[in-house]
């Protein structure tokens, strides 16, 4: 599977009579975006459009999903099954909108959503406030269920981007990388004396807003499957979940994992890399034995001799990453687990909610209990007072003098589990 990555940097956004882009600058018409967003077809009353810009004196809250805009020109449709037929992605050639997102936001759906600051303290633990970011303000209508609300947020995101990215269809890019995942038996075929490395994705699937979809199915539906790695970056996993802010993978976060990209770098060089087995977090005991038995069995059935596990989210699910772990290690397959801790504000509580003497190599994106307190900020996009509610806030989250007080908990990416992240431990 080969997949051309053509990146377009975009310097800047700005209103304007034609939605284009012209010398990496996005111009947007809110009357074609509107349009795009087919406002009809969802359960919201009204959008409205600001843009963010690193460096604004500007707070969005409450964050639903971020996403990268994306065209295919070759080998299918971004964001497949859900926009588009049914057709495999991952091959052929795709443009990215670089140094820009998507950002959904509104009245809260649930309460795991999250703050995004453009400037101060908060800004920097989360990575989108470097993005030139398209805000999208989502008002839902009088006494829509919340799945509804959820679906048609995350549907109008899903189709402004696809609209943005196909302003790019035509332009030349600035910079071409090319993602070749070589068969499993190309791979052993190699016999290069480097191990062989498979990713264990786990994806958030406990339901009740806590959903990922893989080809417009929702993936709480299926048992672990193998997947190409190019599969992600064009839109085969989209992020449907309410999870807590810090540790949520957007769908942004999908196309740009982290973990596939590093592995792509080191593939031939230190490791051989096999690709992706994607699996699902459960909520009860057999359903997290079955996944795990599945995902275990499909990397010692390709010969993996080390796996990278991601894991997406905390407490319940903390249960699957042991589970994947001790599984995996027990066929003699070393294993190197990320995730986050929730090691309480003072740092000195139990980092996760299980544990093994198998799990010996883990790399953290941090702790979320730990307490920041962000500045006031006068120009709000969405609603501060979700932050009463949101997890890592709280009824006393807004200060005196106007500044919040609350967890890394509350900020979108600040210990994501793929690492795509500023914080980390390191032993001494």
């Amino acid at each position: 599977m080969r997949l051309e990555l053509g990146e377009i940097l975009i310097e800047d956004i700005q209103f304007a009579e034609k939605s284009e882009i012209k010398d990496h600058v996005l111009y947007v018409n809110k009357e074609e975006l509107l349009e795009a967003a087919k406002l009809s077809e969802t359960y919201l009353e009204s959008l409205d459009f600001e843009i963010a810009k690193p460096g604004d004196e500007t707070r969005i809250i409450p964050v639903k999903d971020v996403l990268e805009p994306r065209v295919k020109t070759e080998g299918g449709k971004i964001f497949p099954g859900i926009l588009n037929d049914v057709d495999q992605v991952g091959s052929g050639v795709t443009k990215c909108l670089k140094g820009m997102s998507v950002i959904t936001t509104g009245s809260i759906v649930g309460f795991q959503e999250g703050i995004i600051d453009m400037t101060g303290e908060g800004a920097k633990y989360t990575p989108f406030s470097k993005l030139n970011n398209l805000v999208v303000i989502a008002t839902v209508k009088e006494g829509v269920e919340q799945k509804n609300h959820e679906e048609s947020v995350r549907m109008v995101g899903l189709r402004i981007a696809e609209f943005i990215g196909k302003l790019a269809a035509d332009l030349e890019c600035d910079e071409t990388k090319v993602y070749e995942t070589k068969t499993i038996k190309e791979i052993h075929q190699l016999n290069n004396g480097l191990p062989n490395v498979v990713y264990v994705y786990m994806l958030q699937t406990q339901g009740l807003l806590h959903d990922t979809y893989v080809y417009g199915v929702d993936a709480k539906r299926i048992i672990p499957t193998f997947i190409y790695p190019t599969e992600v970056m064009d839109g085969a996993i989209v992020s449907g979940n309410c999870v807590s802010a810090c540790d949520k993978n957007p769908t942004y976060v999908h196309l740009n994992n982290e973990v596939i990209k590093r592995l792509y770098e080191e593939d031939g060089k230190t490791l051989n890399f096999m690709g992706c087995i994607i699996t699902n977090e459960n909520v009860y005991l057999a359903d997290k034995k079955r996944s795990s038995d599945m995902a275990s069995k499909l990397a010692q059935l390709i010969g993996a001799d080390a796996a990278i596990v991601s894991q997406e989210g905390f407490g319940n699910p903390d249960t699957d990453l042991i589970m994947n772990c001790t599984k995996l290690e027990k066929k003699d397959i070393k294993t190197v687990l990320i995730t986050d801790e929730y090691a309480g504000q003072d740092g000195a509580s139990q980092s996760l909610a299980d544990a093994d003497p198998l799990a010996t190599a883990t790399v953290t994106g941090g702790n979320a209990n730990e307490v920041v307190v962000l500045p006031k900020i006068d120009h709000i996009i969405g609603d501060q007072n979700a932050v009463l509610v949101i997890a890592g806030g709280s009824d006393q989250a807004i200060l005196e003098d106007g500044s919040l007080r609350v967890e890394v908990q509350a900020i979108t990416g600040a210990t994501n589990e793929t690492g795509f992240n500023y914080l980390t431990a390191k032993g001494l």
